[in-house]
């Protein structure tokens, strides 16, 4: 059931009503944590039943670990959280990385003249199973660590791994931030309900109307790179840059949002990362949650920062590399995520009268950081590493191909070089590769979309701008309000998309 269809505008005003009724008269608190479990096991079930007894096991496993560990021994301890992690990783090593772990080996048998292969697997990958995994383990992690207790209560537990807002494509949560909020009933708060809804429309409407429109453009494009020349190459990366972004943020808006209607406080997991002055910065602002947990039980326990500058760098490659390879089980992941490591030890190397020069002209520093991000981009969406590094060749010749079209703009236009250019649908001048559905118009509607998405973070003081918009008087808020909606709608009409990190 994906947040931008029919079905989750029935299921989730269901569960809002019938929540909000039992809080308010069944004081037992176990009844609404049951509600809300049958819920997030319903929602999840609704992509592929069978897949339900995983993320249960990962459940059983980590909440006995817990158990198991309170009051050992530092050594009993280990023992059972080595048991823990391993149980979980072997089941996400199974149905996300074996094929690829095969196919790695497979290929150096084949080089090296072997004949023995290892045999491919047809499974489905779970959605979300990099999400509840890192989650469930974050627990047993912290109980080991002692910086929460146990969880007796198996209902709360369960509903810590699996609450539906969160559950597919995070924000991955800390124990002690959402943990103890199941023990308190929610009830019914109106300016709560309404700040919840209006992030989560903020966020269907940066999927829904932006990043579903964008994917029209960049699936074309990165579909077949060999074909579309280097601008129109260039163009889908920009756009990919903005898709993958209005496509994540906007689920963790809509998840953050629900969440918050019911009375739940998720981490903020988005922080305007196009506005990062840095690699560093900007992953202080790009998937929060991923990039603070593998900073604290990856970055950290390998030594941080601790064992001078050498090792320093190591543990940054180290842990880019598993972030990359969390993305996804395929090897242009990984080279994405060699990358961002490579920039930040690169970043640490810049004389310090480099950076005094660059700090006086923070724009500049904005817009190197974000072209690096876009180049790394092309490793994360293309198809294969082949694939990128074509891309990156047809990069080369950008300057050639501008000057050939400037040539050309007397006789062409300017509509029809940029359709050229762009590969914008079909012109009278005759285009060999048009990305059907995609012309002018779109382009220009795409265009308009990331500048008032652009306009609209850096017009907002805080993460979702609600804090000016009540400030607005009554009629422009809500005709503001009937715009979105009515925009959101209108889109939705167009066959949409699952979210982007579903897959991961």
């Amino acid at each position: 059931m994906n947040f931008n269809s029919w079905q989750f505008l029935v299921f989730f005003p269901v569960i809002v009503v019938l929540y909000f009724i039992v809080t308010a008269r069944v004081r037992k608190n176990a009844l609404s944590q049951l509600l809300l479990l049958v819920a997030s096991l319903f929602f999840y079930m609704c992509w592929n039943p069978v897949y339900l007894c995983l993320i249960l096991f990962s459940v059983a496993v980590t909440w006995t670990s817990g158990i198991l560990m309170d009051g050992r021994s530092m050594r009993r301890k280990k023992l059972i959280l080595a048991s823990s992690l391993i149980l979980n990783l072997a089941v996400l090593f199974f149905f996300k990385y074996y094929n690829f772990f095969a196919g790695t080996v497979n290929s150096l048998f084949g080089q090296s003249g072997a004949r023995a292969t290892l045999p491919a697997l047809n499974v489905l990958l779970p959605v979300g199973i990099s999400f509840y995994t890192f989650q469930a383990l974050g627990y047993s992690i912290d109980v080991y660590r002692g910086t929460v207790k146990a969880e007796r209560n198996f209902l709360s537990y369960a509903l810590f791994v699996t609450f539906f807002p969160q559950l597919v494509a995070g924000p991955i949560e800390r124990t002690g931030n959402l943990l103890p909020q199941f023990k308190a009933d929610h009830h019914f708060d109106y300016d709560r309900v309404t700040s919840g809804l209006k992030l989560a429309a903020w966020g269907m409407f940066k999927k829904v109307v932006i990043a579903d429109r964008l994917a029209v453009y960049v699936n074309g494009v990165y579909g077949n790179p060999g074909v579309y020349p280097a601008s129109a190459l260039l163009l889908a990366t920009f756009f990919f840059a903005f898709q993958i972004y209005c496509d994540f943020s906007g689920y963790s808006d809509i998840a953050i949002g629900t969440a918050r209607v019911l009375g739940f406080n998720l981490m903020t997991n988005f922080r305007k990362p196009y506005f990062s002055q840095s690699i560093t910065e900007f992953w202080r602002r790009w998937h929060i949650s991923l990039s603070t947990w593998l900073k604290d039980y990856l970055y950290i326990p390998l030594g941080g920062n601790r064992k001078g500058p050498g090792r320093q760098k190591l543990n940054l490659l180290i842990t880019f590399l598993i972030s990359g390879l969390w993305h996804g089980a395929a090897w242009h992941f990984v080279f994405w995520g060699l990358l961002h490591g490579l920039f930040q030890i690169i970043e640490r190397s810049i004389p310090k009268r480099v950076n005094a020069a660059l700090n006086k002209v923070p724009p500049v520093r904005v817009c190197i950081t974000f072209l690096l991000v876009c180049f790394a981009w092309v490793f994360f969406r293309a198809g294969s590493v082949s694939d990128a590094f074509l891309i990156v060749r047809k990069f080369a010749s950008l300057p050639v191909e501008w000057v050939g079209y400037l040539a050309e703009l007397p006789q062409r236009g300017i509509v029809n070089t940029v359709r050229a250019a762009f590969q914008l649908g079909a012109s009278n001048q005759g285009i060999t590769h048009p990305i059907t559905g995609f012309g002018m118009i779109a382009f220009a509607f795409a265009v308009l979309s990331i500048v008032i998405l652009v306009g609209a973070d850096a017009w907002s003081k805080n993460i979702t701008g609600t804090s000016r918009i009540i400030r607005l008087p009554l009629v422009m808020r809500w005709a503001g309000y009937y715009a979105l909606i009515l925009v959101i709608m209108s889109s939705w009409s167009v066959d949409t998309s699952e979210f982007i990190y579903f897959t991961f």
